[in-house]
């Protein structure tokens, strides 16, 4: 038999064994077929064929991406240390904040 055929047999195969509705191993007794080539069969024909169905219901769409605006704010992060809040701009001094953290941290 030429692969193709022995393809197409299992294709048939794997076809009957599920619009059955049996249990794999009752319907390969009754059919004669080995479960385990069952099982190998139906896995590299899913695997097959998978990739192939997965791409065909695939739809793309245009889209355009708009620049961010500029913020006309400055840059602003808020700190909180317990019950306190620390505004820091831009600009700020690192040691300045961290004393200040320090000195929060200490009284909470």
């Amino acid at each position: 038999m030429v692969r193709e055929d022995v393809r197409k047999k299992w294709e048939a195969r794997i076809a009957a064994f599920r619009s059955s509705g049996e249990k794999a191993t009752r319907w390969c007794n009754a059919n004669h077929v080995d479960r385990r080539q069952l099982y190998a069969w139906m896995k590299r024909i899913d695997g097959a064929t998978a990739p192939f169905a997965a791409s065909s219901a695939t739809n793309w769409l245009n889209v355009s991406v708009a620049p961010e605006e500029e913020s006309t704010e400055p840059a602003c992060l808020s700190v909180k240390v317990g019950s306190a809040t620390i505004e820091v701009h831009a600009g700020f001094e690192p040691a300045l904040l961290r004393d200040v953290v320090q000195a929060l941290q200490a009284l909470c």
